[in-house]
């Protein structure tokens, strides 16, 4: 699916990731590394394997993009430094694009971990006429594009059955993606009018409204 916004084009694609043409640019929101290691601590039944599922998506899109740039929309990581930091350390020494993290209310790992890597770190990022946050915000003449919400959305069939799929939510003057990560759940949007919303199915990026 690909949608106009601001004569700039994106990709959205079924992982939750959006490709930014004109920049290049790959745009990657609430992964939330280490989760899966920190409800494996506490006793959570989640398998071991689903720690690497992430990394291989983020790979994925690579593969399929192949950006310049990637720029993590806040909550990289869920908490506190844990196994899977090494497991990024890995998978960013293989990536060639440059790497930024707008950085979100879960990243407390402090920024020189990332600075030592290369990784840039912001609170916020303009890019021409379009602000990159974290929190969904509204600034005046530029258009946001953000995460956080983990915005999701409630198909429903002819005899009462439902499926909840995460969703890209755009309204007039922002952008929402969906999480990307593993176990990140999903908030139920209630669009308005004006808005739309594109939801992630297995196969493909569907607007629905």
């Amino acid at each position: 699916m690909k949608i106009n916004i601001q004569h700039n084009h994106f990709q959205l694609a079924c992982s939750g990731v959006s490709y930014w043409e004109e920049q290049k640019t790959l745009l990657v929101a609430d992964v939330h590394l280490g989760k899966i290691s920190h409800f494996r601590k506490y006793g959570s039944a989640v398998p071991q394997t689903a720690v690497q599922t992430n990394f291989d998506r983020l790979d994925q899109a690579v593969v399929q993009f192949q950006p310049l740039k990637i720029i993590f929309l806040g909550d990289l990581f869920h908490s506190a430094l844990n196994a899977e930091w090494n497991l990024f350390e890995n998978w960013f020494q293989n990536q060639k694009a440059e790497v930024i993290l707008i950085a979100g209310n879960h990243d407390i790992i402090a920024p020189w971990h990332y600075e030592k890597l290369g990784v840039k770190v912001f609170q916020e990022l303009q890019i021409d006429d379009f602000c990159l946050t974290h929190h969904p915000e509204e600034k005046q003449g530029s258009f946001n594009i953000c995460g956080h919400i983990h915005p999701g959305y409630r198909l429903v069939g002819l005899a009462k059955q439902y499926l909840k799929l995460k969703c890209f939510f755009r309204s007039r003057n922002q952008l929402i993606l969906p999480a990307f990560g593993e176990f990140t759940g999903a908030f139920l949007m209630k669009p308005e009018a004006e808005d739309q919303v594109f939801v992630c199915a297995k196969a493909e990026v569907i607007r629905v409204n």
